[in-house]
């Protein structure tokens, strides 16, 4: 089990003790039993991860036979965004005993037929994205715990969400207040939940204003790629673009840099922002502002709640909604100095030693 700074096990108590609310709200909080409160919840899930907590259950009402093994449907594993989000499910199902299989989604093999054979094999399933059709979704749910990830709520179905509208709506009004009027959104809504909510968070900062309309979004896959495809897009518009809002920091970072090729000055001539906060964002010049995703977060959230469904826990429960934060750097027109460094641990040894 975790344990605090004291050395002590961290506990529910613990937990707690740390957000300043009682243990009733706290279970309440990681049940999702009844809604709480924006910043209850956010006060709780902070003091989780900062403390390191994971919920245990010390029994289940029916013994069956187990296979101490969960599933991950995920639609790749191309970019940072996917390898945190596997490296804080596997961390997490590990301290349950759990071992991980992941089926990726386009393989040679139809995927409903990869199902099939990866749920004989597991004891609940985590499915990502759009990967898996609803009416499939169900079937599965009746038979096999299941939480769904970054996509719409299933009925019957646990799920663990990143806010998305809110902070999409933050960076969209930050562009307005640096007096960017000429505002488009790059990537494809139908692709997933979170871009659609990124996008309705967009399209409502702008009705806020009522004097900009929101245009219609370049839709584009959220990959580097997709750079040259958006950058031609943005120069031959008709009307002369001032601020991107992209929906992932991998296609911000990579329209930036061919953004530069053609002369075009970020944030001077063009603004542009991401979602995600991958660590290229804090190295790229100049500075890259977006929206930070607690992606390995999420993917512990995943196998908790996973663990919880597999542990009998399988009343229907809100969401989970995990904080998001807008980050301001250079490339929406704030002023930046560069990344803030860690301090190397022999540096801060040194640093100790010669201040004894």
């Amino acid at each position: 089990m975790p344990q605090d700074d004291d050395d002590r096990p961290v506990t529910i108590y613990t937990v707690a003790a740390r957000a300043g609310v009682s243990i009733a709200t706290v279970s309440r909080v990681l049940q999702g039993s009844t809604p709480a409160s924006p910043m209850t919840r956010r006060k709780v899930l902070r003091a989780v991860e900062e403390l390191d907590y994971v919920p245990l259950r010390s029994s289940r009402p029916v013994e069956v036979p187990r296979h101490q093994t969960h599933g991950l449907v995920l639609p790749g594993l191309v970019g940072p965004y996917y390898s945190e989000l596997l490296s804080g499910f596997e961390a997490t199902a590990a301290q349950y005993g759990q071992s991980v299989v992941v089926l990726l989604a386009g393989g040679p093999v139809p995927l409903e037929e990869s199902l099939r054979g990866l749920l004989q094999r597991i004891d609940g399933v985590v499915i990502a994205n759009d990967t898996v059709d609803d009416a499939v979704v169900r079937t599965i749910s009746r038979s096999t715990p299941t939480v769904l990830l970054a996509r719409d709520p299933v009925q019957g179905c646990d799920a663990v969400l990143a806010e998305n509208e809110r902070s999409a709506a933050e960076l969209t009004s930050h562009l307005v207040g640096h007096g960017r009027r000429h505002l488009v959104f790059v990537g494809d809504t139908a692709d997933s939940h979170d871009v659609g909510q990124r996008y309705a968070g967009f399209v409502a900062a702008l009705r806020r204003r009522r004097l900009l309309e929101a245009a219609p979004p370049i839709r584009v896959r959220l990959e580097e790629a997709s750079a040259p495809e958006v950058v031609d897009a943005v120069l031959s518009s008709a009307e002369p673009v001032d601020g991107l809002l992209c929906a992932n920091d991998e296609l911000a970072v990579s329209v930036m840099a061919l953004l530069a090729r053609h002369g075009v000055r970020v944030p001077e001539d063009l603004a542009v922002t991401g979602f995600d906060d991958i660590m290229t964002s804090r190295y790229v010049r100049p500075g890259l502002t977006t929206a930070q995703q607690p992606t390995r977060a999420i993917g512990r959230w995943a196998a908790i709640r996973l663990h919880e469904r597999i542990e009998g826990r399988t009343e229907d429960v809100e969401p989970l909604v995990i904080p998001t934060r807008i980050v301001l750097r250079g490339s929406c027109g704030c002023p930046w100095d560069g990344p803030s460094l860690p301090t190397p641990p022999a540096a801060a040894v040194a640093e100790a030693g010669a201040g004894a």
